[in-house]
């Protein structure tokens, strides 16, 4: 999960938007974008402002191409009521261009623009009516779209299973069982993170961390029982915790069998997952109390691979280089990875996972893991472009 990044808990009411709203207006007041002339719509991502050329559109597939003119690296969230995540991208720098393909059905819709990262936003309304066309018959894409359901399900129900062992040995009041148990959990919910973020307020509940708690919002999910056990290094308090994230994991485990999932959602879930390792997993950001950021690292390329791997028929056929390119880019980030396996009770090992602790790294390991997340980066990316393609 991304930090800051907790999703409001009032939902909100109906927007009003008429076609006589004024092209890029936004909560931060200010930008409007110029139309990118290509059949996209043009995104101007402000300091202050978050300019949308159109606010009006048509149900379907639509082309978002999003400059930042803000002074810091920013990201652009497209949400349904109650910010559930429709499409996004990230880490995009300054004077910098992205494009983010999404598909829309009718609704209400908000455009986030926020810089730094961080925040609720400079946000502008969207509104989108009615009928989306048809969507793929392309067979290789049918027989994607079931394989990758296939896996989130079952990752899912591992996600269910490790986390109730968790809370099992919490409850059974094992401390170092607990330790152990951690980090398999948190391989399967990084493995399957972009479903959970666009599921509304299950992912909050599930994997915030302590930035975004307030006075009215507690510290909850995986980050908040991370904290108690290896940081205070204790089970008081971890119980009520626990069951809490089992109820919501056993929700997530239930609403992924009726997700509805296409070839771009794949597409733009992985490129999200390598984001997510490029912001949060190589700074160590993640798990700043087990150390175990290596773990979801992994998880988080799993998920991506996957994704590549049940796509790569279609891909291959529209795109060989790109496939060529992954292949050899995936080859190098998950064999680099392997360097960092840790033997049980090794110097820098963590009790319950196949990795040294963060802290094991040095500054070279991190910069080498860096490098070869932004090589498979920008290919990765191309993929929602390719298989939404002629």
């Amino acid at each position: 999960m991304r930090s800051a990044h907790l999703r409001a808990a009032t939902v909100f009411g109906p927007l009003v938007v008429t076609t006589l709203l004024v092209a890029g207006c936004s909560s931060g007041g200010g930008g409007a974008a110029t139309p990118a002339g290509d059949g996209s719509i043009a995104v101007d991502a402000g300091e202050n402002s978050c300019g949308v050329a159109q606010t009006a559109i048509a149900a379907g597939r639509h082309t978002f191409t999003v400059t930042n003119t803000a002074s810091q690296v920013t990201e652009v969230y497209i949400y349904a009521t109650g910010d559930r995540i429709m499409g996004e991208v990230e880490n995009i720098g300054p004077a910098t261009t992205r494009t983010l393909i999404v598909d829309l059905p009718a609704g209400d819709y908000q455009v986030a623009c926020k810089p730094g990262m961080v925040g609720n936003g400079n946000r502008t309304a969207l509104a989108v009516s009615g009928a989306a066309p048809p969507g793929t018959t392309d067979q290789s894409l049918q027989a994607a779209v079931d394989s990758y359901h296939a896996y989130v399900g079952t990752e899912a129900k591992a996600l269910l299973d490790t986390t109730t062992a968790l809370v099992a040995a919490i409850e059974s009041g094992d401390l170092a069982a607990a330790r152990q148990a951690y980090p398999t959990a948190r391989l399967h919910y990084e493995r399957i993170e972009p479903i959970a973020e666009s599921l509304g307020d299950l992912d909050p509940l599930i994997d915030m961390r302590i930035d975004d708690a307030t006075a009215d919002t507690p510290f909850v999910g995986f980050h908040a029982i991370e904290q108690i056990l290896f940081q205070k290094n204790t089970l008081d308090g971890a119980a009520p915790l626990g069951d809490a994230l089992v109820a919501n994991v056993g929700k997530l485990n239930d609403l992924v069998k009726t997700v509805q999932l296409t070839p771009l959602i794949m597409g733009n879930g992985a490129k999200s997952l390598l984001d997510e390792v490029a912001k949060s997993k190589v700074t160590g950001e993640e798990e700043r109390y087990s150390r175990i950021d290596l773990v979801d690292f992994a998880g988080n390329v799993d998920g991506a691979k996957y994704v590549f791997t049940a796509l790569r028929p279609a891909l291959q056929a529209k795109n060989p280089q790109l496939v060529a390119t992954l292949d050899q880019r995936f080859t190098a980030l998950v064999t680099l990875l392997g360097t960092h396996q840790a033997k049980p009770g090794a110097p820098g090992s963590v009790s319950g996972s196949p990795y040294v602790s963060y802290d094991a790294l040095g500054p070279a390991d991190v910069k080498a893991l860096a490098v070869d997340v932004d090589a498979i980066s920008e290919p990765l990316g191309q993929i929602s472009g390719v298989v939404t393609g002629p």
